[in-house]
This record gives C-alpha cells, sequence and structure tokens, in this order.
C-alpha cells in the first residue's frame, strides 16, 4: 500500500498518550486518511488485501524513540488493553496519601511562623493543590475497594519524609529560620514525591494513577524551581 508523504505526516501527529494505550479513535482516523490516500488506485487485489489486513497505525515514539508501525490486529489488540491497577499503583496511592498530609501538616506552621510573605502565599498553594489531590486518591483507592492504608507496612522510609526531629526544628523555629528550614525541608519532601511518581510512571499499570503521576511530577517540579530561588 502506497502511503503519500502528507498522509503519513497526519497520522504520525495523531495524538497518543502512550504507544501501548491505543485508543479507537485513533483506528479510526487512520482508516479514514489511509483509505483517502488509496482512493482509486491499486488493483481489486490490492483492496482485497487491505480490506483483509486493515489498515497500519503509525504510533508516535516516546521521546528519544522511533515511531512504531502497529498492525490493525496489533491495534486492536492494545485498545482493549487492560488497565486494571496492580501492587504498584495501590502502593502509591497510599504511600502519596501520607506524603501530602505531611506536607499539609508543614504548611500549617507557616501563617503564624513566616517572615516572607513569598514563602507564606507558596505554603498556600501547596496546601491548595496537595488537599484536592489527597481526595482523589482516598477516591480511587475506595473506587477500586482498597483500603487507605496497608497493615503492618512502614511509609516512613518514603523518599523525601521529614523526620520527627525536622518536623520538631520546623514547629519551633520564627521568621527567617523559619522560611528557610521550610523551603530546605520542602524542596527535600517534593523531590521525593517526584521519585515516587516517577517509579510509578515505570512500575504501575493504571491509567488515572499515571495521570496523577505527571500531575505531580510538573507541578512540584516547577514548585522546586520557585522554592530554589527563595533560598
Amino acid at each position: 500500500m502506497h502511503i503519500s508523504r502528507a498522509c503519513h505526516e497526519h497520522v504520525t501527529k495523531a495524538p497518543l498518550r502512550r504507544a501501548r494505550r491505543v485508543t479507537a479513535s485513533l483506528a479510526a482516523l487512520a482508516v479514514l486518511v489511509l483509505g483517502g490516500c488509496d482512493s482509486g488506485s491499486g488493483s481489486d487485489s490490492d483492496s482485497d488485501s487491505a480490506a483483509q489486513d486493515g489498515p497500519s497505525v503509525i504510533v508516535p515514539g516516546r521521546p528519544g524513540e522511533s515511531n512504531r508501525v502497529l498492525s490493525a490486529e496489533e491495534a486492536a489488540r492494545q485498545r482493549v488493553e487492560d488497565d486494571s491497577p496492580n501492587s504498584a499503583d495501590v502502593a502509591y496511592a497510599r504511600m502519596m496519601i501520607e506524603h501530602h498530609e505531611q506536607a499539609l501538616e508543614m504548611t500549617e506552621l507557616a501563617p503564624d511562623r513566616v517572615e516572607s510573605t513569598k514563602v507564606g502565599k507558596l505554603a498556600e498553594r501547596i496546601a491548595a493543590a496537595q488537599g484536592p489531590e489527597i481526595t482523589a486518591m482516598k477516591g480511587w483507592l475506595k473506587s477500586h475497594g482498597k483500603s487507605e492504608r496497608s497493615e503492618g507496612h512502614d511509609h516512613g522510609s518514603m523518599p523525601g519524609m521529614a523526620t520527627e526531629a525536622q518536623l520538631a526544628e520546623l514547629r519551633s523555629a520564627q521568621g527567617k529560620a523559619f522560611d528557610e528550614l521550610f523551603l530546605t525541608l520542602m524542596i527535600t519532601h517534593h523531590n521525593g514525591a517526584i521519585t515516587m511518581a516517577t517509579d510509578v510512571k515505570g512500575q504501575g499499570n493504571n491509567i488515572r494513577i499515571e495521570e496523577m503521576a505527571d500531575e505531580v511530577v510538573a507541578q512540584q517540579t516547577s514548585e522546586i524551581s520557585r522554592m530554589r530561588d527563595m533560598l
């Protein structure tokens, strides 16, 4: 089957989140585009072969990777791929709830202790973002019949978590000393959340968890940059 350059470029620009999750709409688009490019050309036998095999679908590669060409059969198989949560998805939601809760504990100290208005507003933004994220993750766990906490599992070793001694020091700090310690601890805290989000993107299987992890990476990377500028 001959595909013109214009048609090829049109297909390769079809939006896909991940190569392994090809949507039905993209497959439908490929049928229309590829069919339109070849209309009126080729023999009857070529048409019969195309009808039997179905159109190929060009899937944009991830950053640094080449594009992939999937057969109609492969595209159909990936459209119905099961994204049921696995243990990594569930563990991420449970741990991130606790991780965010500590961030809220830290931001609650800010109003009575900050010296810098910028630090105070930053704490407000963090709280405004992470509160709803906790609610979303709790809702996700409930919708999948999972408890919010896993019995017998210690999340204290999660990356970025402040120790009790560090939290006690933050509670006793005032003014500029509070600002500096808050920013230092929160940068570490955010880096830990990014590490966890990156891990689940590689180990998890659920689309919604991946979306939430993407949001954490984007938002907290931006906030780390702002906090470093404040130090």
